[in-house]
């Protein structure tokens, strides 16, 4: 059977079946990881030992009637399981082995998943094209030449390449929903709150969610109903119901409103990304819904905005990793504030170093007013542009990312040009909206695009019953060249 095909519902279906036992699922998925992880350096670390006797526990205890039983997953490396590796893809946290796991790993593992390795990403989630990786970047399994997109790189090229159906990452400012849309995937971005952050290594704390990249949109909503909810361990979670995600599926939008902001269609946009947008607008058109204009003035801000907020609470979370407690500690500084300095030095890579420095200097006396606060200010002008913007419509469209995946090296000496990559979605992160990414072709270099839903608080049902419709109605079935 050709796993990398099959999605975590199918999957499941044939392990409670018992065509296929949880091992095979698992060990396909890892014979695949290492295949390919010369290729795609997706993988940081497979667990195949422990992988492989979490299957066997799981058939020998016949726990088929879970959710998630025997399904495997691979998870970014900045979220804390116990026993595995969370280096963040940077040296100064070295080998740490987390003593626990995160909320969200423990419901997966509750629900009867199977992690199978963590996946490379850009050093703590900083980074748009996976190339910040201190153990080198991630490759497109579209075209190994270019990048994947970024933070989570790795596991959005994970899902792309067949080799897991499922796989999380984290957001703070579109490191999920980018890398889905430069890599053909579905890719969740949850209301801020959904999730818990408990065992995410935190890069701005008010920005960061963990998301999750599928191959189907039922896929999306089978785990986040697993994940999500409240915890007492993350005081952010929100005492908010979980629905039965599923239940919405059902392919009718009849008389759904998808709001269209035509402000952001204009300059930076590629030409084929704007016309492949545009077709899935039509696309709904033709389903039922209703296309209304939307304005989102603000959104122009969005980029300055979150890089005055986002490395500002960087510079705060980061302070933490001062080779004291656990990672790399530099050898010859027989001060303690030689060894900061040098620990801190050798330990961060230049893109880490460049946004510590920034949130340093825009939480600085005398400039904390000028940056940071106007930052905030601007911050609830944008959630305040989508409050009046959900009052006409259910959900908003927009492309995902400018442009389809770019070159390995190409904007790496330009730290702007890179940032710009990340426009169209920053502003769910500022607002704390939910965005999911939605694969709607391909470019004419065989390059997936993608567009993005936007959504109220709380509202995930909709955005996945307007995914599945699109879905229903234009599948993604290409793959790309490397494939499992």
């Amino acid at each position: 059977m050709d796993f990398g095909k099959t999605s975590a519902s199918e999957l499941a279906g044939l392990i409670r079946s018992g065509e296929i036992t949880p091992s095979q699922a698992v060990e396909s998925s890892l014979d695949a990881a290492e295949k390919l992880n010369e290729s795609l350096n997706a993988f940081l670390e497979i667990d195949r030992s422990g992988a492989l006797k979490r299957a066997e526990s799981i058939t020998d205890q016949s726990g088929q009637e879970r959710l998630l039983a025997g399904i495997p997953l691979a998870i970014k490396d900045n979220i804390c399981v116990a026993g595995m590796q969370t280096s963040c893809g940077s040296r100064i946290l070295g080998d740490y082995h987390p003593p626990y796991n995160a909320t969200v790993i423990e419901r997966l593992l509750s629900a009867g998943a199977v992690v199978i390795g963590k996946t490379n990403c850009d050093e703590f989630a900083m980074g748009s094209s996976n190339e910040n990786s201190a153990f080198g970047p991630v490759k497109n399994p579209w075209d190994p030449s270019r990048v994947p997109g970024g933070s989570s790189g790795g596991s959005a090229a994970a899902v792309a390449a067949g080799i897991v159906p499922v796989a999380l990452g984290s957001d703070t400012g579109g490191s999920v929903r980018q890398p889905a849309s430069l890599c053909g995937v579905f890719g969740l971005k949850p209301t801020y709150g959904r999730n818990s952050r408990y065992g995410l290594v935190a890069f701005g704390s008010s920005l960061d969610q963990v998301g999750i990249f599928a191959r189907r949109t039922s896929d999306v909503a089978r785990v986040l109903g697993v994940i999500a909810g409240r915890d007492r361990n993350d005081a952010t979670t929100a005492d908010v119901p979980v629905p039965d995600y599923a239940a919405v599926l059902t392919g009718n939008i009849q008389g759904a409103r998808l709001g269209l902001p035509r402000s952001l269609f204009g300059a930076g946009l590629d030409a084929e990304v704007r016309a492949s947008v545009e077709a899935a607008v039509a696309v709904y058109r033709e389903l039922g819904a209703e296309v209304v204009d939307v304005e989102l003035p603000n959104a122009q801000y969005s980029i300055a905005v979150y890089y005055i907020i986002a490395t500002a609470e960087a510079s705060s979370n980061l302070a933490r990793f001062d080779g004291v407690r656990y990672g790399f500690r530099a050898e010859e500084a027989p001060e303690l504030r030689q060894m900061y300095r040098k620990t801190r030095e050798g330990g961060f890579g230049p893109e880490v170093k460049r946004r510590i420095m920034l949130g340093t200097y825009v939480l600085s006396a005398g400039y904390y007013e000028a940056y940071y606060g106007k930052a905030q200010q601007v911050r609830s002008l944008i959630k305040e542009d989508f409050r009046k913007a959900f009052e006409r419509c259910d959900a908003i469209i927009t492309p995902t990312s400018p442009t389809p995946a770019f070159l390995l090296g190409e904007k790496v000496d330009n730290p702007l040009a890179m940032y710009l990559n990340d426009i169209y979605t920053v502003t769910a992160n500022l607002a704390g909206i939910p965005g999911l990414n939605v694969p709607c072709g391909l470019s004419s270099n065989r390059l997936p695009i993608g567009f993005q839903l936007l959504g109220a608080y709380w509202s995930e049902p909709n955005l996945f019953r307007l995914a599945h419709a699109y879905e229903t109605a234009q599948p993604f079935t290409e793959r790309p060249p490397i494939c499992a």
